[in-house]
């Protein structure tokens, strides 16, 4: 038995068309017509049918189905989004093959780092950066083992900076995590930040923890403390004043699971990059 959509969801799936295929849905196109979706028991695979040489036109559905027409074919969900971001030289390209190039990929550092040693932790990290960090150059701007423990040395050191950090803590049990800010660190009065803003930790496979929505406690920051998600009681990433005790708890920001080993940590060395522009 089929499963209708809410007003929401189709509104929701009808805006997605228009932003994928303008030409085809807008109130200025004479043969517009609301589009009809058909959706099935939801643990099964979905699939899109669509016109030929077009990116997203058609309806979702689960199941074998068999159009009459010539040109119409069948599409995973994901593959218009997939055709869009490739080139026409690139459009022969089958999905795995386009997901390891993308994946071999690796953060450029101008300097050498002490914690990211490993060609795993680049690649790893740069799966999950933001599109306008992408290709350039990441630049050390505060380590323990150059400028000292201090977090008015690390504020000081991102005075007139404008462009996203990456902090990153190996701790006593040589567990390394850390996380990605839109923003520098700075001392502030209330919280800052983008929903770019996401935690990480190599403990050991890597886990990214992303903004969950829940709240906009992205980062905040003084002279005794540095605070990185939170609203549960627990901050998802605290350090205090020396960068040497810090903590780690689940928070709803970012639904995080604790990133050491234990909720309270020593530091062992810390870095913070930032991008070269």
């Amino acid at each position: 038995m089929g499963v209708a959509y809410s007003v929401g969801e189709v509104d929701h799936l009808y805006t997605f068309f228009v932003q994928w295929s303008p030409e085809m849905y807008t109130k200025s196109n004479k043969k517009h017509r609301e589009p009809h979706y058909i959706i099935r028991e939801k643990h099964q695979k979905h699939y899109l049918v669509v016109e030929r040489n077009k990116a997203a036109v058609g309806k979702i559905i689960s199941g074998p189905v068999k159009p009459t027409a010539k040109n119409w074919e069948i599409i995973t969900v994901k593959e218009p989004k997939r055709r869009l971001s490739l080139s026409s030289e690139d459009s022969e390209l089958e999905e795995p093959e386009y997901r390891k190039e993308v994946e071999d990929d690796l953060i450029v550092l101008d300097d050498h780092s002490q914690l990211l040693d490993d060609d795993y932790h680049l690649k790893m990290l740069a799966a999950h950066m933001p599109a306008r960090t992408q290709g350039c150059p990441w630049q050390l701007v505060y380590s323990t083992a150059v400028h000292g423990s201090s977090l008015k040395t690390l504020y000081r050191n991102m005075v007139g900076l404008d462009s996203p950090v990456l902090l990153v803590i190996k701790d006593m049990h040589n567990k390394v995590f850390g996380a990605f800010s839109s923003d520098p660190f700075r001392v502030s009065t209330s919280c800052y930040g983008t929903g770019e803003t996401f935690l990480f930790s190599f403990n050991p496979k890597f886990q990214a923890y992303r903004w969950s929505g829940e709240n906009s406690y992205f980062v905040s920051g003084d002279l005794e403390s540095l605070q990185i998600g939170g609203g549960g009681g627990g901050f998802g990433l605290w350090l205090d004043a020396d960068l040497y005790h810090g903590s780690s708890f689940s928070c709803p920001t970012f639904r995080n699971a604790s990133l050491s080993t234990l909720e309270d940590f020593i530091v062992q060395d810390l870095e913070v990059w930032t991008v070269h522009n």
